[in-house]
């Protein structure tokens, strides 16, 4: 049979023409075809706490989750996820009206665009921003509008200035999101407030992108921007089980949020999965209710990570970004003598055995991203390891 074509008319939607297959495919696919240590697709390469794994064969056992659980999501992590926001941040949440359940950060993100933004709708989103962020925006019909992260003394700074004039009359929302992936900042308090000061001015949304919520080092301290004075109502927040507990193919995440929000959010959610991953929510809602202890030492661990692999790059002759969160650590691969991020991260592999991913991706700017790279230290230690002796290749 032939293929159906039309001359008039490309088959994929215009709106999505421009993003096409990712650059995580991409790489991965290098990756394993030249047998290179994968640093660029963030997943970590162990499983979580064991007694969580347990929890989730328990579950399906059990015989819970294995039908289609309540579209909310079940009662015991709508449960764990309020009190989880109220023991951690003073945020009380009613878990059956102010908390829902989504497949992962992914579709809450999805699922919270499509409901909030019509065609012609203004998003700001800080720039680089996750891959999905611009596809999603699109979707919905909205314009992306980049307020621009740019590299200061060691790390990539919020213009504040910059950001109040990209909102204009037709901005319906601002998309935050921090600890910010890739840069590894973590928005501080100063910063949030005038933020939250913007968006109760213009009267304005705000999507919370927080994944990365227990993953800041230093002095540095994750504020959801929902404790903030006049954002309680306005916010959306999204939080995920995948990178705090590295189970990522489980996708489970959540949304919390005023019942008003939730309501347009669950209308759209409804009908992308309507409900997944049931028997994996029981064990997320029991690994929310892990003791401090277990935070604590997921933090020690992945600090020591994050200080392993950014001194190897530094001595393989990267210029290094430290990150005060996330589980990325971004380079500037000038000081190699190299300034396209693209051409350098096809060719690593085959010079050094190590994947990388662009930063240009997630621009709209792309020069601005041009020299910057993006490594994932959540792997075990002798990976890293042997990543870092492969990367000093690229100075021998």
């Amino acid at each position: 049979m032939a293929a159906m074509t039309s001359s008039a008319r490309p088959l994929l939607n215009r709106r999505l023409a421009e993003f096409g297959t990712t650059i995580f495919a991409e790489m991965s696919a290098l990756a394993t075809s030249t047998g290179s240590i994968n640093l660029g697709q963030g997943f970590p390469d162990q499983d979580g706490p064991e007694e969580i794994r347990e929890a989730a064969v328990r579950a399906l056992r059990d015989g819970r989750g294995n039908q289609y659980p309540p579209g909310p999501g079940v009662p015991e992590l709508r449960t764990a996820v309020a009190a989880h926001q109220e023991r951690r941040y003073g945020l009380a949440f009613d878990p059956d009206r102010e908390v829902l359940v989504t497949a992962g950060a992914t579709e809450a993100i999805a699922a919270s665009l499509l409901a909030l933004v019509e065609p012609g709708d203004e998003v700001v989103a800080l720039e680089p921003y996750y891959d999905s962020y611009a596809a999603c925006i699109a979707m919905a019909g909205g314009t992306r509008v980049p307020v621009t992260l740019r590299p200061d003394a060691g790390a990539f700074r919020l213009d504040l200035d910059e950001l109040r004039a990209a909102v204009t009359d037709r901005t319906r929302l601002l998309l935050i999101n921090t600890p910010h992936n890739p840069t590894g900042t973590v928005l501080t308090r100063e910063e949030l407030t005038a933020i939250a000061d913007l968006a109760v001015e213009r009267d304005l949304l705000v999507i919370t992108d927080e994944v990365y919520e227990h993953l800041t080092f230093g002095e540095a301290t994750h504020i959801p921007l929902a404790t903030l004075p006049g954002m309680r109502e306005r916010t959306v927040t999204i939080g995920s089980s995948g990178k705090t507990f590295s189970f990522t193919g489980w996708k489970v995440g959540w949304v919390t949020a005023s019942p008003e929000l939730v309501t347009a959010v669950r209308s759209a959610k409804q009908f992308l999965t309507y409900v997944s991953a049931g028997p994996f929510q029981y064990a997320v809602a029991e690994a929310l209710a892990l003791p401090d202890s277990y935070f604590d030492a997921f933090r020690a661990d992945m600090s020591l990570k994050r200080d392993l692999l950014a001194d190897g790059l530094a001595a393989a002759g990267f210029d290094v970004y430290r990150p005060a969160g996330t589980y990325f650590v971004t380079t500037d691969i000038r000081p190699l003598g190299e300034s396209d991020g693209f051409a350098f991260c096809r060719a690593l592999p085959e010079r050094a055995g190590v994947v990388a991913i662009p930063n240009a991706v997630f621009y709209d700017h792309r020069d601005a991203g041009a020299p910057f790279v993006r490594f994932a230290f959540c792997k075990q230690i002798p990976v890293l390891e042997e990543a870092v002796t492969r990367l000093k290749r690229l100075t021998a």
